[in-house]
């Protein structure tokens, strides 16, 4: 099977996979974080078909939305490419990616390291950051019934791999938790600049967003 027809069987089974999915992590932010890694990936030159199966398998089954159980998704991913009769070298990177490449995943011991991961890993951290990242954080606040922000509830720093998955903090606390850090932890020369541009984007927006809520602007 010719590699453009692997890619075009792989987003055919996303698309139909993640049909009703929560709106941040949908299709549609599958497409992005696809796109964002070939932009990354035509400077890195890393293996583009695991680069493409591994950006459009990544959140085939997201943990957050399968009771915190982070084995589901690779899972899903390896018994599909195995449908494609993909080399098992092939399905144990993509595998092995997916697992690893999550924010929360290195908030623990990481041991899997990759030249696609790192592409893959931060097309996906872009999308969680700017204009696109805001709002998927606050869709999934509203997903989740949390508060947009609140002033008695001060943000973590530092927070452990346990304490962010179990997080109900508001949505604001989000960007001090996660959102604001993911431009320090960009791995190829096209995120990082991809990333300080959105990420001066979140700075401004919480200008704003204080000026607001304080009814000064």
């Amino acid at each position: 099977m010719q590699e453009q027809e692997i890619i075009q069987q792989t987003i055919a089974f996303v698309k139909q996979t993640l049909a009703g999915a929560e709106a941040g992590h949908d299709w549609f932010h599958i497409e992005r974080v696809y796109k964002t890694a070939l932009t990354i990936n035509a400077s890195e030159k890393a293996d583009n078909l695991i680069v493409s199966l591994a950006a459009l398998l990544h959140d085939i089954a997201d943990s957050k939305f399968n009771n915190g159980d982070e084995t589901i998704g690779p899972r899903i991913a390896g018994e599909f490419m195995q449908s494609l009769n993909l080399a098992p070298e092939i399905i144990e990177h993509v595998q092995q990616i997916i697992l690893n490449m999550s924010y929360k995943a290195s908030l623990g011991t990481v041991t899997f390291h990759s030249h696609e991961l790192e592409v893959v890993q931060d097309a996906d951290r872009l999308d969680a950051i700017g204009a696109i990242g805001i709002a998927r954080a606050f869709t999934y606040g509203g997903f989740k019934n949390r508060v947009l922000y609140d002033p008695a509830i001060p943000f973590v720093e530092n927070m452990s791999k346990e304490a962010y998955k179990n997080t109900t903090a508001p949505t604001i606390n989000h960007f001090y938790e996660k959102l604001l850090l993911l431009k320090d932890l960009m791995k190829t020369a096209a995120g990082k600049a991809m990333a300080q541009q959105r990420h001066d984007f979140m700075l401004n927006y919480l200008d704003q967003f204080y000026k607001e809520w304080d009814g000064k602007s």
